[in-house]
């Protein structure tokens, strides 16, 4: 058994897997926008408009030893990820710092970068395509 995680994204999947793989180290394996469905005329009209055959059907993506998966799901019924985060677990409190700022530009910060009894740098934010997050350079436990 595999646990993986599922995105739905409101027609931005395909620049935030980019985003992703450009910045983060992901390695998108596989990214299939609804123009290339293999059967599309099971697709439902009421879901989809004409012009969402570039937004993406299916995407896959390496990341930090975890595979990750998402799709785009029409805007009008999005809803930013809430009350679920992917968590990043750095190294240093460099790459805390940096991912931080990265991925909080255009964002909106929950919980600002500070250390912690559990951490040497911890913090909670939603990026600009609506994925919520975790940073944590974890502090040793005695």
């Amino acid at each position: 058994m595999k646990l993986r995680a599922y995105l739905n994204y409101g027609g931005n999947c395909k620049a935030a897997f980019e985003f992703y793989e450009k910045h983060l180290g992901g390695k998108i394996t596989m990214m299939m926008p609804f123009s290339q469905h293999p059967e599309p005329e099971k697709i439902p009209a009421s879901n989809f408009s004409p012009d969402w055959k570039d937004a993406i059907l299916h995407a896959h993506m390496e990341i930090g030893g975890t595979v990750l998966m998402a799709s785009d799901y029409p805007s009008d019924r999005f809803q930013p990820m809430r009350s679920v985060y992917l968590s990043l677990s750095v190294s240093s409190t460099q790459e805390a710092e940096r991912l931080h700022a990265l991925l909080s530009d255009g964002g909106e910060i929950f919980m600002p970068m500070h250390e912690t009894f559990f951490a040497h740098r911890f913090s909670m934010l939603r990026d600009k395509f609506g994925t919520s997050w975790m940073i944590i350079h974890e502090r040793p436990m005695p």
